[in-house]
């Protein structure tokens, strides 16, 4: 059992902490909730031999420092052919962007993680901001997560920004910055549209903690729309009954099409590629360029972000092209470390 520790800590998502560890007489079972939806059961005769085990394996999911993680001990039995961490770096994908347009820059204001700490050190943004604009609008948004570039549209030069909430607050706080850098994507006579994945009412209450959103008065050419896609521990929750009726062995259709119902994961899906589908209406059909963010700009910031490029661009939905996407939207964009994706190499 503890010579699997690794692999399975690795994957460990400890959801009911209260029913992972039980005891029947002198044999002592260990369930395991895992990422990829298994559920592994151990069964160890001896309470105190189970007991060490069960604590070894909840050190071993809640680590302090992420270099302790297995990952960074994983070593692979086949040849690497290629340096996954250089294969799809922000200067070879700007090369194409600037085959179709000149109107965007790389800035390396990021290099050494001052200005945003879950940043990568170069990012695209508009080639009319210069850098010392760029730090004053980071200072206005939640987390130094300033508008850059997510996607740009071949056909018709519309484009897909991604960013955190401004931090307006109740006094309406205003930064001229990034009214500047986020108008600087439009085109002459062209509106844009602000999806935020926060309902109104949480992001009006995000305005008495310092946040908020876009006052219409400050940023006349842009509609705001909400889209209320729920937040990672609702979704876990939900994905925690999901798989318990995936595993329920009942074999019962109204059974499990009712646990099915009650988990809500279908809800949360749909919602999200309902969010995903409208940002991409908004760029392909309505020719409108398009920012994305809720509160800090990560996790559902990025799942609208990903699937609006998957279904805009036939690039991203080739191999090359999806790999080169997770790159782009989740590794270089969100680091919850505080550490820029150089140190991760």
């Amino acid at each position: 059992c503890m010579t699997k520790i690794p692999l399975l800590y690795s994957i460990l998502c400890f959801v009911n902490t209260g029913d992972w560890l039980r005891f029947v007489g002198s044999l002592g079972t260990i369930i395991i909730k895992c990422k990829d939806l298994r559920v592994i059961q151990l069964d160890i005769p001896g309470m105190e031999e189970c007991l060490n085990i069960a604590s070894s394996i909840e050190a071993l999911s809640t680590l302090d420092s992420v270099t302790l993680m297995y990952p960074f001990f994983y070593r692979p039995m086949f040849e690497i052919v290629e340096d996954g961490w250089r294969a799809f770096l922000p200067d070879q994908e700007f090369e194409l962007l600037t085959s179709v347009t000149d109107e965007w820059r790389l800035s390396c204001i990021n290099k050494e993680s001052s200005v945003c700490p879950s940043y990568p050190p170069v990012v695209i943004v508009p080639k009319s901001i210069d850098d010392e604009a760029l730090r004053k609008v980071a200072t206005f948004r939640h987390g130094g997560r300033f508008p850059v570039l997510s996607y740009y549209h071949k056909k018709n030069g519309m484009v897909m920004m991604r960013s955190s909430q401004p931090l307006t607050g109740t006094n309406g706080r205003r930064c001229k910055e990034d009214e500047k850098l986020i108008n600087a994507t439009l085109r002459p006579g062209k509106r844009g549209y602000i999806i935020d994945t926060r309902s109104l009412n949480v992001a009006q209450q995000a305005r008495a903690k310092g946040g908020g959103f876009e006052q219409e008065a400050h940023y006349p050419q842009w509609r705001r729309i909400h889209k209320c896609i729920e937040r990672f521990n609702i979704l876990q929750e939900s994905l925690i009954k999901l798989v318990e009726a995936c595993n329920d062995q009942s074999h019962n259709m109204d059974r499990w099409l009712s646990k099915l119902e009650a988990s809500n994961w279908l809800t949360h899906i749909k919602e999200i590629l309902t969010a995903a589908c409208l940002a991409a209406q908004c760029i392909d059909r309505e020719g409108a360029s398009v920012l994305v963010h809720g509160t800090e700009g990560t996790d559902s910031t990025l799942q609208v972000t990903s699937l609006a490029q998957i279904i805009l661009d036939p690039r991203c939905r080739t191999i090359r092209g999806f790999e080169s996407l997770v790159v782009r939207e989740w590794l270089q964009v969100r680091n919850p470390y505080g550490q820029s994706s150089n140190q991760f190499q």
